[in-house]
């Protein structure tokens, strides 16, 4: 018997008596991306996957900061907020606790999410709210034309820093999963497959769910990620981390990670190596402690492969429904509260006409 207290999973909701397509999820409003840019592929892979979760669409809103990634509202015909700058979580979070049937995403970028709010993005992991964060990762500022972001790599020049990046970069996956979020996931925005199946995969998730998808900025950042992302280059220096399966890669699967102390290492694998896949580590995403998955998260090419993939994927009770629980609670052991009984409780002060104030201790 499911509990009340707790919203369903999306595979739970009733279906509408149409079904939906993608078109049904996209709205009138003209997509003002700049061509090429790798929004417009995130974008189709949200209204791609939706259709088949079987949310109705009034049950859906999409929760945006300012940024290029959030007019993303916009585009879906569904509910949506515009919010302020860094504070589409808190935002989010209010609608969630309010509304708790409600499947909510926030979508937020690299500057937006980690910068000025990134006090907000850690809160909202770690108190485990029921929230789909998907975060455009193009490592610069896009729509303030060219600045660096909290993920800018160390030396890059733009705008901003024609001498040199000289922050050291935030890994938005490394922070989500120090931030105890119970889903952490990275994809790319060349393979709509694997994009697909990773928003599907966070959507269906119970509890604050996190996927970070490395986006291109074709007019300010162009190809900050193609020495390992390119098709002609990725499978010799990206892995895709699949549950239960032992780490392997390489166009031709020759290459495996395994534990060497506490450092993951590449090696050779197959006829003539001393390695196989028996030695190889074998990724368990349902890991309690997140020390596995930070491990692989923070492997950067070109020492070692970029992992995308499911990171951490466990279950714990979402803040919305210990919220309603306490609620609950309460008004079991107090019964329903009184609001104007409440304001009038304790001492309270009239002021007077002549501004002079009055203590009734009554």
């Amino acid at each position: 018997m499911s509990d009340p207290n707790i919203s369903p999973l999306p595979d739970e909701l009733p279906c509408e008596a149409v079904k939906l397509t993608k078109k049904d999820f996209t709205s009138d409003q003209e997509v003002r991306w700049c061509p090429g840019c790798g929004d417009y592929a995130i974008l189709a892979g949200v209204q791609r996957v939706l259709p088949e979760l079987g949310i109705p669409r009034e049950k859906l809103v999409f929760v945006s900061g300012i940024g290029c990634s959030s007019r993303f509202p916009y585009y879906m015909n569904t509910y949506g907020f515009h919010s302020i700058h860094g504070r589409a979580p808190a935002i989010a979070t209010g609608v969630k606790v309010s509304n708790p049937d409600l499947t909510v995403f926030v979508v937020t970028g690299d500057g937006d999410g980690l910068s000025i709010g990134g006090n907000h993005f850690m809160h909202a992991l770690r108190r485990n709210v029921d929230l789909k964060i998907i975060l455009f990762n193009n490592r610069i500022y896009g729509l303030t034309k060219g600045q660096y972001s909290p993920t800018s790599v160390l030396g890059q020049k733009n705008k901003s820093a024609p001498m040199g990046v000289i922050d050291y970069p935030i890994d938005p996956v490394t922070l989500a999963l120090a931030s105890e979020a119970t889903f952490v996931a990275r994809s790319v925005d060349n393979d709509p497959k694997h994009l697909a199946r990773m928003i599907e995969r966070m959507a269906k998730h119970r509890g604050a769910a996190f996927l970070e998808v490395y986006q291109n900025c074709n007019i300010f950042n162009d190809q900050a990620f193609d020495d390992f992302k390119d098709k002609d280059v990725r499978g010799d220096r990206m892995i895709d981390i699949e549950h239960g399966k032992p780490l392997v890669f390489g166009k031709d699967r020759s290459k495996g990670i395994r534990l060497n102390g506490l450092a993951p290492e590449v090696v050779e694998i197959g006829e003539g190596s001393p390695w196989e896949e028996k030695h190889l580590l074998v990724h368990d995403e349902t890991l309690p402690d997140s020390t596995h998955a930070t491990l692989l998260s923070r492997m950067h090419y070109p020492d070692m492969p970029v992992a995308i993939g499911v990171f951490r994927r466990v279950e714990r009770p979402t803040y919305e429904s210990m919220l309603t629980d306490q609620i609950s609670a309460a008004r079991a052991r107090s019964g329903p509260g009184d609001l104007a009984r409440l304001i009038d409780s304790g001492d309270t002060w009239v002021v007077d006409a002549n501004g002079g104030s009055q203590v009734n201790l009554s």
